[in-house]
């Protein structure tokens, strides 16, 4: 079992799609189910609508999956596992104070070394913890040896006791900390390899002291998949459009292209333009670069321009408003100077609107479209021409820039026999 484990506190980005698609794609190739996790315990971040959105462009990008599990449902779950520890003296209560934490903090902040609790509550005698009614969080023991692990992309790591420390577990509200419940849900799912990003990877030895104290035996697999940079090669965040998965929707990116881009970006594919189902051929996490790549938008939009040809064009012409075969192939020809659906919309839409003339080229343009009305139907392009030619007088810049506007609603563009190929039918239309 796979898992892809986000949070509905706002809009997905690609870091979390790229995971979301290497899971999709290993349980494929594996046989195993995926399920979706939404960790919703963060009652207070918690956005409202977020988890069906997330799910919808789950959908969009078809990635599968058998179920859905909301964290929140598994509290008491979270509960036993906890009482356990407890049980088996290997998680104790903890009573100090934020304010005593704190101030422990500071003090090893001013002595240039990083904060580790002293287990000051770890062996309080038994009498001392029932009397006491004060509030408390409860702590795992940290271990007692180091934790070694092996990891897809980053090889063998190892992490001392000291550095995993006794963390909480569960906050004196009684819920479970972000380490203790996925370490549980993973338990729960029957996970057998987690791929997340390289963020969450000082979670990993809690998570797995965790599930060694609760003696899991089974062994999880994990891979940490590198940062995506922005152009800045800082992180790619909130504060960069591209990293928001909606925009790049709305901007008019293919989700088989965005798909394509995510898993080709540090990685080693047979060929460049691909889908999802092709990629579960050859993809290997044995194959991910452990230096992150560098998102690259010129790189996504030749990508999606790739995309979008490989369309038939009775569904190319959907993207720019209509349902018809011979405006997709005309759309296929602004394919050399548009690369997103948008663009593509906004060469495709001034055809059919209103024209605005230049005064010094009204009067060739009224010539030209009182005789277009009046011209019969002309198959080929060549025939068209020397027709309009003959009856208006007009000739070079006063025949051709006009006809040009009339035709496509631009003084510049793609050949004019190639596009009159396409915008013969609709001529009635369009010259009004």
């Amino acid at each position: 079992m796979l898992r892809f484990a986000p949070s509905p506190t706002g809009d997905m980005n690609i870091a979390n799609l790229r995971v979301a698609l290497f899971n999709y794609i290993v349980a494929k190739q594996k046989g195993e189910d995926l399920v979706i996790r939404i960790e919703d315990t963060d009652k207070e971040k918690n956005i409202e609508g977020k988890d069906k959105e997330i799910l919808e462009i789950l959908a969009l990008f078809g990635i599968e999956y058998s179920q859905v599990i909301y964290q929140s449902q598994n509290i008491r779950f979270h509960s036993a596992m906890a009482l356990q520890l407890l049980h088996d003296k290997k998680a104790f209560s903890c009573f100090c104070s934020s304010q005593w934490l704190e101030n422990k903090q500071e003090e090893d902040k001013k002595d240039k070394k990083a904060y580790r609790y002293d287990d000051a509550c770890r062996n309080l005698p038994a009498e001392l913890v029932i009397d006491n009614t004060a509030p408390f969080t409860v702590r795992i023991a940290r271990p007692d040896k180091p934790i070694i692990i092996k990891d897809y992309i980053r090889g063998e790591v190892s992490f001392e006791p000291d550095a995993v420390d006794s963390f909480i577990i569960m906050r004196q509200d009684k819920t479970p900390t972000y380490y203790f419940a996925c370490a549980v849900d993973d338990m729960l799912s029957d996970i057998s390899i987690v791929i997340r990003s390289e963020d969450y990877m000082s979670s990993l030895p809690k998570q797995e002291h965790i599930r060694n104290s609760l003696n899991y035996d089974k062994k999880i697999e994990y891979a940490h998949l590198p940062i995506i940079l922005n152009d800045d090669g800082k992180k790619m965040s909130k504060r960069d459009d591209a990293s928001s998965v909606k925009w790049l929707l709305e901007e008019g990116y293919l989700p088989e292209a965005i798909s394509n881009y995510l898993i080709l970006i540090g990685n080693k594919p047979p060929k460049e333009i691909f889908n999802t189902q092709e990629a579960i051929e050859w993809f290997s996490l044995d194959n991910i670069s452990k230096s992150p790549a560098r998102f690259d938008i010129n790189m996504l939009k030749d990508i999606n321009r790739e995309h979008l040809k490989n369309l038939d064009a009775k569904e190319l012409s959907r993207y720019v408003g209509f349902a018809d075969e011979e405006i997709g192939e005309l759309a296929r020809i602004y394919l050399e100077e548009a690369r997103t659906t948008k663009e593509l919309k906004s060469k495709i839409s001034p055809i059919f609107a209103t024209r605005d003339i230049p005064q010094e080229l009204e009067k060739s343009v009224k010539l030209l479209k009182e005789t277009i009305i009046k011209a019969p139907y002309f198959e080929e392009y060549d025939d068209f021409e020397k027709f309009l030619m003959k009856e208006t007088g007009l000739k070079e810049n006063n025949f051709f820039k006009p006809l040009r506007l009339l035709l496509t609603n631009a003084e510049h563009g793609p050949d004019i026999s190639a596009i009159y190929r396409y915008l013969k039918n609709y001529l009635g239309e369009i010259i009004k």
